[in-house]
């Protein structure tokens, strides 16, 4: 298969970048850029053969000049139009030909175009490169694949205050962990209960959650926020549901309309009478209530505890060699080449991300094994200039 029409010499170099970590075997590496094997020991052999050089383009021009080239007084006409109408495009000046050559020399519009191209007199489209985003596990297989987590909407109590539950369940078991009652949706409230649930029952492989605070923030770079670094940090992903589809985490929202029924129709007083209408529901729900899902089972029959323990201390990361390592600032930029700023996010503010470049002035920005965003030094003009991350390569 040959390479996608959006492949650029940086696709090639960040191949030959992912190859030479040896991490990937190469049919990974040919499933994830979508190449065939020959073709990819075909561009192997050539970065062997002549360094990053040989991944460029060799050119398929024939050696003789073919009958239907374009004629060098047509030519020079195509680049003076050009020279003189410097905003016009091909199709334009292929029409002006028309007053100085006779028609059957003057070539198509296609044609004009790439004489303009090869001598640098067309400003390139933009092209995304699409970054595939890491989506949460729908259908898991086990137990602490995935657990969802939510702020079930907020409900008056008969004190009228205003309960905001946290709740936090497994994907698979449907094991609700908690349905604890807070005053505010925060991060240190949210972290605190996360805390006591993963100290009791391991942590998972994905968090699955909404973008509401403080979970997630559409606004925010991959939608990170500082619980969401929390959970990287702890080896935890953080996933998210698109905006406005809470469809996506159904089974979670399934859970919530029972919830609703059972605690909140009506609420209790206060905040400690209604954590313990709370805490019946999750007993009930738990150890009691049959799950259809579950072949009439109850969840606690088949959940398992997680083989990850929480780890009490941030364990630390080591970043590969050829990476850049800078700490981030107090308004969550990097400092680049002394005086050039890149816009990260404020949510890792005094942390460390690691800089991997893939060439042409492209660099990848990493906080710790997860990749948040592209940046382009080229795009760096004056001094005192920032930039922000980019999910998108352009």
């Amino acid at each position: 298969m040959p390479w996608k029409e959006t492949t650029t010499m940086e696709q090639k170099i960040e191949f030959i970048c992912e190859w030479r970590t040896q991490k990937y075997t190469i049919t990974e590496l040919c499933k994830n850029f979508e190449i065939s094997r020959p073709t990819a020991y075909k561009i192997i052999a050539r970065f062997e053969n002549e360094g990053f050089e040989g991944l460029k383009e060799l050119s398929r021009k024939p050696k003789g000049l073919h009958p239907n080239a374009t004629r060098e007084n047509v030519v020079e006409g195509i680049l003076q139009l050009k020279e003189n109408h410097k905003l016009w495009g091909a199709k334009k000046i292929r029409q002006l030909l028309y007053n100085d050559f006779s028609d059957e020399i003057i070539p198509t519009a296609l044609t004009v175009h790439n004489i303009l191209k090869k001598h640098g007199l067309v400003t390139p489209q933009k092209r995304l490169r699409r970054v595939k985003p890491i989506h949460p596990i729908f259908d898991p297989k086990e137990c602490n694949e995935v657990w969802s987590a939510d702020y079930k909407g907020k409900f008056l109590m008969g004190n009228k205050i205003y309960c905001h539950p946290l709740t936090i369940a497994d994907s698979k078991s449907r094991f609700v962990f908690t349905a604890k009652g807070h005053y505010k949706e925060n991060l240190t409230s949210a972290k605190s209960e996360f805390t006591k649930v993963f100290r009791k029952y391991g942590i998972p492989k994905q968090m699955h959650t909404d973008n509401g605070s403080p979970f997630g923030s559409v606004r925010a770079i991959q939608r990170f926020t500082q619980l969401s670094y929390w959970f990287i940090e702890l080896g935890i992903m953080p996933v998210f549901s698109d905006p406005a589809h809470p469809e996506q985490n159904g089974r979670h929202e399934r859970m919530h309309r029972d919830l609703k029924a059972a605690c909140a129709k009506p609420s209790a007083y206060d905040l400690k009478a209604q954590q313990r209408r709370l805490n019946h529901f999750v007993k009930e729900y738990n150890n009691i209530r049959p799950h259809e899902a579950l072949d009439m089972k109850t969840p606690v029959a088949v959940h398992q505890f997680s083989t990850r323990p929480f780890p009490e201390k941030i364990p630390n990361y080591d970043y590969p060699a050829q990476y850049k390592i800078l700490k981030m600032t107090q308004n969550g930029a990097i400092r680049w080449k002394s005086y050039y700023w890149v816009y990260v996010t404020a949510a890792l503010k005094g942390k460390y991300v690691g800089i991997e470049e893939l060439g042409n002035g492209i660099w990848r920005v990493f906080y710790r094994n997860v990749f948040l965003g592209f940046f382009d030094e080229n795009n760096l003009r004056n001094k005192e200039q920032a930039i922000r991350l980019e999910t998108n390569l352009v």
